[in-house]
């Protein structure tokens, strides 16, 4: 029987991952428990971030109708600027700002509106980058995880022809172990970078949908307390 049919024989019928992890080589097995780590902090981080989003989106839709219904706006932020909600921390920065101004005769108005919006401007980027800040991790995997995976794929094809001339033998049977831990490494990289860039890429557009609704409320919050100094 030639070699081919022996090695044929004794192949396995399917990809075992767990083999091929166990098979590879000591660095080739660090490179995939780096990525199968950081493939599992992805998914923590887009499993915790839906929800603190989609928490986020109820409790602020919730403080808006409460805020505005609010006949003292003084007396709403300080019995309610406690909740952790962004939007209510946006209208104490603007709450204090006002308060802060009219204790006096306000001269200029329109300098008291710019230090109201500069006031709410500052807190919304303050929140925005706040919410984001895990999204620089699915950003660093999406764009790194894949040349991490090649290195892995790199040294296993290396250490493949290193056991082609330590057994001085070109045969399939020498090389094709090596290189499929090798591949396998790559894939890894791949299984974690793709849900990393999608989820970055979808995150991003949310928490700027979010930023641009925080924008909204402090605009009309701004406008209303231009109605408050023009009545004065």
């Amino acid at each position: 029987m030639s070699s081919l049919s022996l090695l044929a024989a004794g192949a396995p019928t399917r990809l075992d991952p767990i083999q091929l992890f166990l098979d590879a080589d000591i660095v080739v097995q660090l490179v995939m428990a780096g990525l199968l780590v950081a493939s599992i902090w992805v998914w923590m981080i887009i499993v915790s971030f839906s929800l603190r989003m989609k928490k986020l989106r109820s409790r602020t839709i919730e403080y808006e109708n409460e805020f505005w219904q609010a006949e003292n706006f003084d007396r709403f932020t300080s019995e309610r600027g406690n909740r952790d909600i962004p939007a209510a921390r946006v209208a104490q920065a603007a709450v204090a700002e006002y308060r802060r101004s009219t204790k006096t005769t306000v001269r200029d108005p329109e300098a008291l509106r710019g230090r109201i919006a500069v006031a709410m401007d500052s807190q919304i980027a303050l929140e925005a980058d706040d919410i984001a800040e895990r999204l620089n991790f699915l950003a660093t995997v999406g764009s790194v995880a894949p040349f991490v995976g090649l290195f892995g794929t790199v040294w296993g094809i290396m250490n493949s022809f290193f056991q082609i001339g330590a057994q001085e033998s070109s045969s399939l049977a020498v090389v094709a172990p090596g290189i499929s831990e090798a591949l396998f490494a790559t894939a890894i990289g791949l299984f974690a970078a793709i849900p990393a860039v999608i989820a970055y890429n979808r995150f991003s557009h949310r928490v700027d949908r979010y930023e641009a609704r925080l924008q909204r409320f402090a605009d009309k919050l701004n406008a209303t307390f231009s109605r408050q100094l023009e009545a004065r």
